[in-house]
């Protein structure tokens, strides 16, 4: 594949997971307290990385890191392992391991040195915490195999988003998932212990459990705590109905989980309530953010950004505050699940950059994190700002300058490139708004399916895009999102309609009537999504997933395992 250099001063290097779920920069010195003194160690690491790792001797003396080496029954890269040695743990390592950490130690020394930096101070800030450490193992490895690129090609995500359960208690009106009971595919609880060690073996920083709602799930609390004693880091995104229970939070903490995102749709409870299925659902989720607030477990509240949200944007900023709440996160309306139904409340082109510009100026006068998963606020930010600041999607670092290093780095939309998807069933996708299976954990291993799938490489080289996308001047640092191009024009590597760049897409849309491209399509395979866009009959996927649909089971038995289906199969 075709892949770009940097020829920055200074190129990117990400410290470890992609946001809205954790945020790592939040638990490195200096970026709560003002000081700034986490993000001068993170630009001194990207200095380092850039001088040190972007020259071919440098990356074959990495390369022989990458043999695996099983250390306290976990087997991983001598890569990782050096790395937890030069950030000072005590392993009972064989001897090459410890060769290859006085290599990297060296590596990184004289990076750090000529970066005019403070090399234990860069310890603290990215190394010493197990999940940034595994971010800049996937990093590392990425380099040694792939070079330095633009964005840079990682050899695992930093974040998978793990769909755990389609049960809910909730019917949400755009719910990506559809969910509502059980699906007789789901992963047993031994197969989802199995697909904890393939994450942890693939060097996944942070695991977003989602769902369905998975609190409710009787498997979540096990797997939340085997998942952190691999040290990754464990967030949920919940409707909040859970965790309204004080002590049911306090639970899910003892286990494991680090950040809880909580969803709210509107500062009027009688809003969120209509929108979410169920009466007292606001009552629930608000309590939950308290519950979290009181606890002091890192947090969010997480609100889908469409034309209702855009008139209440002061209303619900003033909740969040009143709550205590710390960050609060727009998400971009993807209409596929439910959310097909919503296209009329997805924001223009304009409207969208108005939102976008009001949550950078209400970010500039809140003492809150306000983010947004629309990849273009990263070329918001940059423009509002005069070229001072550039805030990547995802991201929250203040007025930090380091963000611009990381920018190209996360290249916006990470679907298929920092993070990833995967099904109930155990389906890998790029995102999960994104429903097109590249492979299963059943039957391959996920380390594989990364690598080797060609969603995944296409979406890794901007190259590949077409129409505006393509040529934008911004590309590297927003890309546009996947997942709103191909449900809306049914091209994965075209156009988003969303974008005022992109605004004659949306004109024709419009004019064309509803969306061409707006279909259900979670049963397509791989090879049929790279065949083109002209190829693709939406009436048969329909009908396929409305068949599968008829195969939901009506009652579940509970088992040492979990809940088991009794499978009915349609006549």
């Amino acid at each position: 594949m075709r892949e770009e250099r940097y020829n920055n001063d200074v190129d990117s290097l990400a410290s470890v997971i992609q946001d809205p779920f954790p945020n790592a920069m939040n638990s490195i010195p200096g970026e709560t307290d003002g000081s700034n003194g986490g993000g001068n160690q993170l630009s001194t690491a990207l200095t380092a990385f850039k001088l040190i790792l972007g020259n071919p001797l440098s990356r074959a003396l990495l390369r022989p890191m990458l043999k695996r080496y099983e250390i306290n029954g976990r087997e991983l890269p001598a890569l990782y392992w050096a790395l937890s040695i030069y950030a000072g743990e005590s392993l009972n390592e064989p001897m090459m391991i410890r060769f290859q950490a006085d290599v990297l130690k060296v590596l990184l020394k004289l990076g750090i040195k000529l970066a005019k930096g403070d090399e234990e101070a860069v310890k603290d800030a990215l190394l010493r915490d197990p999940h940034i450490r595994r971010g800049i193992w996937v990093v590392l490895e990425g380099i040694a195999k792939y070079g330095v690129t633009v964005p840079q090609r990682l050899a695992g995500p930093f974040l998978i988003v793990w769909n755990f359960t389609n049960m809910c208690n909730f019917r949400c009106k755009h719910c990506y998932q559809r969910a509502d009971r059980p699906l007789p595919s789901e992963l047993s609880l031994e197969e989802k212990l199995n697909l904890v060690d393939q994450l942890d073996r693939a060097g996944v920083a942070a695991v977003a459990i989602s769902g369905g709602e998975p609190t409710i799930h009787p498997d979540f609390l096990r797997i939340v705590k085997e998942l952190a004693d691999r040290g990754i880091h464990t967030s949920v995104a919940t409707n909040g109905w859970t965790f309204a229970d004080m002590e049911k939070l306090k639970k899910a903490v003892d286990a494991g989980v680090q950040y809880v995102e909580v969803s709210v749709d509107s500062a009027k409870p009688e809003k969120h309530d209509e929108f979410r299925g169920i009466p007292g659902a606001w009552e629930h989720a608000t309590k939950a953010l308290e519950n979290a607030v009181e606890l002091g477990i890192s947090h969010g509240m997480a609100v889908v950004m469409d034309k209702e949200t855009f008139q209440e944007i002061d209303d619900i900023l003033d909740l969040a505050e009143n709550i205590g709440v710390k960050r609060v996160i727009f998400f971009n309306l993807v209409p596929t699940g439910r959310a097909e139904e919503m296209v009329k409340v997805d924001l223009t082109p304009e409207e969208r950059e108005e939102f976008m510009k009001e949550v950078y100026h209400q970010m500039k006068r809140r003492k809150l994190e306000i983010l947004t998963t629309a990849p273009q606020y990263a070329r918001v930010t940059l423009l509002e700002s005069k070229g001072k600041n550039i805030t990547p999607a995802h991201f929250y670092m203040g007025e930090n300058n380091a963000v611009r290093t990381l920018a190209e780095f996360i290249g916006g939309c990470g679907a298929g490139r920092i993070y990833a998807g995967i099904e109930p069933d155990g389906s890998v996708v790029p995102c999960v708004f994104l429903p097109l299976p590249v492979g299963n954990v059943r039957t391959r291993n996920f380390k594989e399916i990364w690598e080797k799938s060609r969603i995944f490489n296409l979406l890794r080289d901007r190259n590949n895009f077409t129409g505006q996308c393509r040529n934008c001047p911004y590309r590297n640092i927003c890309g546009g999102c996947r997942a709103r191009a191909y449900h809306y024009t049914l091209d994965l590597l075209g156009d988003d309609p969303g974008c005022i760049i992109n605004k004659r897409v949306w004109k024709d849309l419009v004019e064309h009537g509803e969306p061409r491209g707006l279909t259900e399509v979670s049963w397509v395979d791989e090879s049929v999504v790279l065949r083109g866009p002209t190829l693709y009959v939406p009436g048969y996927y329909t009908a396929v997933e409305v068949a599968a649909e008829k195969r939901l089971h009506t009652t579940w038995t509970r088992t040492e395992e979990g809940l088991k289906p009794e499978i009915i199969t349609p006549r």
